[in-house]
């Protein structure tokens, strides 16, 4: 196994010792700025942590990406802050990481909030979007248009295309993504796979799917109230898998009246 990394992140809102701390994680090819609408509702009350995953954003590239590993990543993090218990919102990816850290470690987390992910296995469905990711050749690539331009092929839906396109940079010596794409490949069964079969976290949990989405179904009741017997469930209606951005209003109320319901702010 290998050794923690040391995740990038950022902090906003009240200081750690003032206020009950939120850790936010973002999904599969996303960085700490897919949940800033989230943090951005919550930083008046709460100290918010917004974290890169490895092999995303701006944090270190891996070889592996089991989700033990990436829970001792979230847990050498919370240490660095001397944080010893928050409550951690984790949305796809970055959900199977959050369920993982607070079976592993249930006593450092107040309480769970899951964004679109059951803990469950799934089929492979990004390997169209790694393979179009592979494909572009950033030595060629003059702008973020031609970026787009050689995706649109494989990738219709413009607002995905710009979404991946977040990883790609500007250096001195011309484009680079940013993403460990050979990483996010190699990896690639390990991400869709469940996390932590053994363990239960027996403190409050809230599932938010998207009315339009099919990641959490019927048929993953068992394996969720198995590990999470605290369970709840809200449904977005008209939502799809990427419900904080396309419904940010009604999620982030969601989320706020979930922490309030159970911590007094």
């Amino acid at each position: 196994m290998s050794k923690a990394v040391a995740l990038n992140f950022e902090e906003l809102g009240v200081a750690a010792d003032e206020a009950d701390t939120v850790v936010l994680i973002h999904g599969l090819f996303g960085d700490l700025d897919n949940l800033k609408s989230i943090s951005r509702a919550l930083q008046e009350h709460y100290h918010v942590v917004n974290v890169d995953l490895r092999n995303h954003g701006n944090s270190p590239w891996t070889d592996t990406m089991r989700f033990v590993e990436m829970a001792a990543d979230l847990e050498a993090l919370l240490d660095k802050l001397k944080i010893n218990k928050a409550h951690i919102l984790g949305h796809s990816l970055g959900g199977k990481v959050a369920m993982e850290f607070a079976l592993e470690h249930p006593d450092r987390v107040h309480s769970l909030i899951i964004a679109d992910i059951a803990p469950v296995a799934y089929d492979a469905r990004h390997n169209t979007i790694l393979d179009a990711l592979e494909a572009v050749d950033v030595d060629s690539v003059n702008s973020r248009q031609d970026a787009d331009k050689a995706l649109e092929n494989a990738i219709e839906t413009k607002g995905v295309r710009q979404f991946l396109l977040k990883n790609l940079r500007k250096t001195d010596n011309g484009w680079e993504w940013r993403l460990n794409l050979a990483g996010l490949r190699k990896c690639y069964a390990d991400l869709i796979g469940a996390p932590a079969q053994e363990g239960k976290f027996s403190g409050p949990v809230l599932f938010i799917r998207g009315g339009n989405s099919d990641y959490i179904q019927e048929q993953h009741r068992e394996a969720i109230t198995r590990r999470f017997p605290r369970a709840e469930s809200k449904t977005i209606a008209e939502a799809g898998h990427w419900l904080h951005a396309e419904k940010p209003a009604v999620f982030n109320g969601l989320v706020e009246r979930f922490l309030e319901s159970h911590f007094a702010v």
